[in-house]
């Protein structure tokens, strides 16, 4: 797959000059829109982010364990979402590539969600010109480059999920779903040129896909690092995926990638936690922050689900089982489904490394079976 399949996908974008139109007809521009199907109501969906891993340096054995699966259908859950980089099949150096080979281990991780009743959501955590981490090893950015290079990282963002939907055009959209771009950038503020960036990228992205399968389900983050609901996308009848990390001074507590003015104390947590300003955080403070400001999109019955949160392993392990059964709570009360980062690693179930929890032996992995219970409740 290279440049004219590529430039055969940027077509239907429609780029002119250095202004990029949009995907859907305004006044001046009679081409037809891709029809939005309505979607049904969404299951409750409960499990992990599976990260994609590797092994022997870049040398890829099975990115994705079966025994995840068998264990996530066993306790109860039944929702896997898959963080990718496109840089797994792809290159940044040249956006028209495509290599088929590590894609296959898509459709192995789809067959296993198949074979143990887990649906998979696919999430570009990296996607041409934008990725929350090391955002500036892209050659750029999808929505602070200049113009052109706004244009061009959008054309390549395009190529690659239209890919994505005509290869897995026949799976149904019970196993799978798509979510496009992994928190996108936190802004000064809410409103403003930036939202409208990115509302304009989702719209070009939603019509690419359902060009080629119109009844994918398709997820979009909210904006602010996926925090913030943005109204303007609830006509295009997606999915918003939230995320469940506050305050920072639980979730995050002692992780040393945090920018220190993103914590709202460093002090040892408690739950419930007052902060240096002296703000009370406690479940009703949650039903807040997670809930109540999504309501302008819930009444117009747009769908919500948490699509990452956790609790680093350097907090207290009492308090960040109190702080995530509150977490849970509002969600569960809300009718929303979530996603624990990770099932294995710092922040998961297996293997967490926490000092101070009395790990089960669980199939050769250390179960923190506290926080199991916690999730199993939700």
């Amino acid at each position: 797959m290279h440049r004219r399949e590529f430039l055969a996908g940027v077509a239907a974008v429609g780029v002119a000059g250095h202004t990029l139109l949009s995907p859907y007809p305004t006044a001046a521009q009679t081409t037809g829109q891709p029809t939005a199907l309505p979607i049904e109501k969404i299951p409750r969906w409960r499990g992990f982010n599976l990260q994609w891993e590797r092994h022997q340096g870049d040398a890829m054995a099975h990115p994705f364990a079966e025994e995840d699966f068998a264990t996530m259908q066993d306790w109860g859950f039944n929702f896997a979402r898959l963080p990718l980089s496109y840089w797994i099949w792809g290159k940044p150096t040249d956006w028209t590539y495509i290599n088929e080979e590590p894609l296959k281990e898509l459709d192995r991780a789809i067959d296993l969600g198949k074979q143990h009743s887990i649906h998979i959501n696919l999430n570009f955590h990296r996607i041409p010109g934008y990725c929350i981490n090391q955002r500036e090893l892209e050659p750029a950015d999808l929505f602070t480059g200049r113009v052109d290079e706004r244009r061009r990282a959008l054309e390549a963002a395009v190529y690659h999920w239209r890919y994505f939907a005509k290869r897995f055009k026949g799976v149904p959209t019970t196993q799978l779903s798509f979510d496009l771009i992994n928190e996108p950038p936190k802004m000064r503020s809410y409103e403003g040129e930036f939202q409208e960036r990115y509302v304009e990228v989702v719209k070009a992205l939603v019509a690419a896909i359902r060009e080629e399968s119109p009844r994918r389900l398709i997820f979009a983050d909210g904006i602010n690092i996926g925090q913030n609901p943005v109204i303007e996308l609830a006509p295009m009848n997606i999915v918003q995926s939230t995320r469940g990390y506050q305050p920072k001074a639980v979730s995050h507590y002692g992780a040393n990638w945090v920018p220190k003015d993103e914590y709202e104390t460093t002090k040892v947590p408690t739950w419930p936690l007052t902060d240096d300003k002296g703000t009370r955080w406690d479940r009703a403070r949650l039903q807040v922050e997670y809930v109540d400001k999504y309501k302008e999109l819930t009444d117009l019955g747009v769908q919500i689900h948490v699509g990452e949160w956790g609790c680093y392993n350097q907090t207290p392990h009492d308090v960040a089982l109190a702080w995530m059964s509150d977490c849970t709570s509002v969600w569960k009360q809300a009718g929303w489904g979530n996603a624990l980062w990770n099932l294995r690693g710092t922040f998961g179930v297996l293997d967490s490394e926490r000092k101070d929890v009395a790990y089960e032996d669980y199939k050769g992995h250390k179960l923190d079976r506290k926080m199991l219970e916690v999730l199993k409740k939700a």
